[in-house]
């Protein structure tokens, strides 16, 4: 479809703080960690920007008494984030490209699917994913809300609708004859203001015996290895099993099997089905991770409050090696300019102080400055023309990639720094 006929982006209007947990509704009291105060993750300054006031949001993480859903009130509405313009595109990271492929090659053999069937993808983006269901001749419809991202995978040929999704969405497609065998939303769950709305859509559009799976970090390894840096204004919902297994049940559909996997620092993909639909038991993994979570105190207030102590700490200890690096005299940059770094820079103050720039291999980046801080971003060949003596890996979950594109800092004795779980130096000697 032509991208003229994407819906328009909202105001530019903030919301009312929401009063009552996403999910159940109960009134938030208990804190898991508190920020402090942050831009939003992905509005990039433009040089022109610069002497410009710029909005900042308090990031205030809270847990539900009741389900332990972990969340933050939302400012701004998802349709001034997503909608229209949106910095992040898939396609630039080449470990995310491989996991892709993986998993649709695995979807196709587990569920059978081929030119019979329907793959649907909730966040499409720039068509990363679907765009190897469509080399095995796989009718695709990806559903992607900016109009950017969309722009480009309609551009490889894939199918794309530009709308947010929720019940009115599938509600249409349902009736324009569209049910989807295979149901996707990789990274979605987490930047969904109004959850009930959009898992309620899955039921929807997903068919009789169809299959939908979801990742999304997850809240136990977030929490375990301090990686409070994936909270941001934008991530309205941070995800546990226990949770998550209550919120589809609400809607009617049953968890009947979940994969561990290592993206974005540790992920969980479920993997749902109606209710009603009994040719798929729940699997032995499923009880397994519910067991495990309760065991480790997840269904308990008190592992959530200690959260915010680790927090602290972590930040301390980056503070203390990049203050030290300097005091040295020596040159720190940084690499990626991720979402996950401006809760990162922004809670612990780093600026040009500390790191000098970054570098991320997104082009749309490229002469504009990280949100809140300012930090420059340039292209990958700046490490290579400044040799730094220490490069921070901002995407830290990409650590392995990283570091293998910048073997070649070891030519001047470079190293790198990783700032989470706890900030540690790595010689790629």
């Amino acid at each position: 479809m032509n991208t003229a006929n994407c819906l328009p982006t909202s105001s530019t209007t903030s919301l009312k703080p929401i009063q009552g947990c996403r999910f159940c509704g109960e009134q938030l009291r208990e804190t898991c960690v508190d920020l402090g105060v942050s831009p939003l993750c992905e509005s990039w300054l433009a040089a022109s920007d610069l002497n410009k006031m710029e909005p900042f949001y308090p990031l205030h993480v809270y847990v539900c008494h009741k389900c332990f859903l972990v969340q933050v009130n939302e400012y701004v509405s998802g349709e001034e984030i997503f909608g229209g313009e949106y910095a992040y595109f898939s396609s630039y990271s080449d470990s995310w490209l491989a996991h892709a492929k993986r998993y649709a090659h695995q979807a196709i053999d587990r569920w059978k699917l081929g030119s019979h069937s329907q793959v649907v993808e909730l966040a499409s983006n720039d068509g990363y994913l679907l765009q190897y269901f469509v080399e095995q001749a796989i009718p695709v419809l990806g559903i992607e809300p900016a109009e950017n991202c969309a722009a480009v995978a309609i551009e490889k040929g894939i199918r794309t609708l530009c709308k947010f999704f929720g019940v009115k969405t599938a509600t249409e497609l349902r009736e324009q004859g569209c049910r989807a065998d295979l149901l996707i939303g990789n990274n979605v769950l987490a930047h969904v203001p109004d959850l009930n709305d959009f898992v309620g859509g899955i039921k929807v559009l997903l068919a009789d015996r169809g299959v939908n799976t979801m990742e999304f970090p997850h809240l136990v390894t977030t929490m375990e290895g301090n990686q409070f840096d994936s909270m941001y204004q934008e991530h309205y919902c941070y995800l546990s099993f226990h949770t998550i297994e209550k919120v589809f049940a609400a809607h009617g559909l049953t968890l009947f099997d979940v994969d561990e996997i290592p993206t974005h620092g540790g992920s969980l993909r479920i993997y749902a089905r109606h209710a009603e639909d009994d040719s798929k038991p729940v699997s032995q993994h499923v009880t397994d991770l519910r067991r495990r979570e309760l065991e480790m105190g997840y269904g308990d207030l008190a592992v959530y409050r200690e959260f915010g102590e680790k927090v602290i700490q972590t930040k301390h200890k980056l503070l203390d090696l990049l203050i030290r690096l300097r005091r040295e005299g020596k040159q720190v940059a940084g690499y990626g300019a991720p979402g996950k770094a401006a809760t990162l820079l922004n809670y612990c103050g780093i600026r040009e102080d500390l790191i000098a720039y970054t570098v991320d291999r997104n082009p749309y980046k490229h002469g504009r400055f990280m949100p809140g801080v300012r930090i420059p971003v340039f292209p990958t060949e700046k490490i290579r023309e400044t040799r730094p003596d220490y490069v921070v890996v901002l995407p830290w979950n990409l650590k392995d990639e990283i570091m293998q594109q910048l073997s070649y800092i070891r030519e001047w004795g470079g190293k790198f720094v990783l700032p989470i779980p706890e900030a540690v130096i790595l010689d790629p000697s």
